[in-house]
């Protein structure tokens, strides 16, 4: 089954999670911190494979993710790196952001552009060992793992050829490309026999060879959704060289001229570039009685486009070979052309995601009369990788999130003491900052008092 477009939700691994350990060894006293790091989650890779020229593994398995990476160790053992995910897709592959529509990578199998990194694995967490310091010989504190990246994907397939058939439905597209090819496309006698595009591999000789390609479903309207032209118009948009059939046994009631013109405004109105091919005409089916006096008149009033003209018989062979040397010809003197571009002019190259930015905007929202709420991927990765169950390390992400001003936007916003701030999967009460210092005066101030009083009575 040919499926030429796919959805799929991708999901790299999460980073393992730093932990908190201290050395225990025999005669070694005050060992200090030991806690590993977390291993690094795997990536989802988009990998173009030769022997695939369909989408139909994405059809009925949307989720794909990568694994997660380990915990860490006792002892400064490192987590294991979690397992990355390599997808295979055909050559010509388009990936685009399902949800922003930009396109992310366009994978057409040559070198650099056959591999692509779609969501990249979360980066492990620290042990307590990384958060030693001359100030804090002990902490008691690790971080989580980051959240691997997760994007919807939309996958479009454009076949990769070097010359395309186009014409109205039943011209002879698919009994050409049997005969100069080993494809063997279904051939009956009926408009939109061909449903999906078939591709062969036409050898002029033993070192010189071409893809064509036979597009099904163009008549007036293809661009715009007629026929079965809008969804198999894009496959035309990889040639190099278009090989344009006509009709011209006058069994159709159709003027070949006609069909020329009609064709040519589909191609044009659906992408100025494909009206600008190299186009070569092939009058077919001149094997027919009555063939040769239309395809005569035929000739004389394309004389004036200044395209090369042929007429053939795709059933026969006759004129075949002249064609397909033509094409041969074309095809290389638009390949010399394109070798000859500039680099803007060539095929769009992969776009490889990178890491976020450290500093990434976010944002304060109020939900209600005493709820906020704050968004960012950067700020919901500091909570989401932040142990809420450590006492420092929920004092390490307070003082994180007053020196990006988190709580000063809070303030500005109306967020009075006691209001509810959410953070991604974090809820908690805000506290204005005079009030908290006075809090915690008056705590200390309690402290002392206590000492004072023990050391009165003579307690240690």
């Amino acid at each position: 089954m040919f499926i030429d477009e796919a959805l799929l939700h991708v999901k790299a691994g999460k980073g393992g999670n730093g932990i908190v350990a201290f050395r225990r060894e025999k005669f070694v006293p005050q060992g200090g911190p030991a806690g590993g790091n977390g291993g690094r989650g795997g990536d989802v890779i988009l990998e173009v494979d030769t022997n695939k020229n369909t989408l139909l593994d994405f059809q009925h398995r949307q989720l794909h993710q990568a694994g997660n990476g380990k915990n860490g160790g006792s002892s400064n053992k490192q987590g294991a790196d979690g397992a990355s995910l390599t997808l295979k897709v055909p050559p010509g592959t388009l990936v685009y952001d399902a949800e922003s529509g930009d396109l992310l990578a366009d994978l057409t199998g040559q070198p650099e552009h056959e591999r692509c990194v779609v969501a990249r694995g979360g980066r492990g967490g620290r042990g307590n060992a990384a958060f030693a310091t001359a100030r804090n010989q002990a902490p008691r504190f690790a971080e989580n793992g980051e959240p691997g990246e997760e994007r919807r994907l939309r996958l479009q397939l454009k076949l990769l050829a070097d010359v395309g058939l186009v014409g109205f439905p039943n011209v002879g597209k698919s009994t050409l490309i049997s005969r100069v090819s080993a494809a063997r496309p279904k051939i009956a006698d009926y408009p939109f026999t061909t449903l999906v595009p078939n591709l062969g591999v036409v050898r002029l000789d033993s070192w010189q060879s071409f893809v064509m390609a036979d597009i099904p479903g163009l008549v007036e309207g293809a661009h715009e959704g007629a026929g079965l032209g809008h969804q198999f118009l894009r496959h035309v948009e990889r040639t190099r060289v278009l090989i344009h059939l006509l009709d011209v046994s006058g069994m159709t009631g159709r003027d070949p001229v006609a069909d020329y013109h009609t064709i040519n405004r589909e191609l044009a109105a659906y992408s100025p570039r494909l009206a600008s091919l190299p186009q070569l005409v092939a009058l077919n089916k001149v094997d027919l009685p009555g063939a040769t006096e239309v395809a005569a008149a035929a000739r004389e009033a394309l004389a004036a486009e200044g395209r090369p003209v042929f007429a053939i018989s795709a059933v026969t062979g006759e004129g075949v070979p002249a064609l397909i040397s033509a094409a041969a010809q074309a095809l290389a003197q638009a390949r010399a052309e394109a070798a000859a571009a500039e680099p803007e002019e060539a095929e769009i190259p992969v776009v490889r995601p990178g890491r976020p930015a450290r500093a990434q905007p976010w944002s304060v929202e109020r939900l209600g009369p005493e709820s906020f709420v704050v968004r960012g991927k950067g700020v919901e990765r500091l909570v989401a990788m932040t142990n809420l169950q450590h006492e420092e390390s929920v004092r390490s992400l307070q003082r994180k999130l007053e020196r990006m001003g988190v709580f000063d936007r809070l303030r500005a916003a109306g967020a009075q003491d006691g209001n509810t701030v959410r953070v991604g999967d974090l809820e908690f009460d805000f506290i204005e900052e005079e009030e908290h210092y006075r809090r915690l005066e008056r705590m200390a101030m309690g402290r002392r008092a206590r000492r004072q009083e023990r050391e009165t009575e003579g307690e240690p």
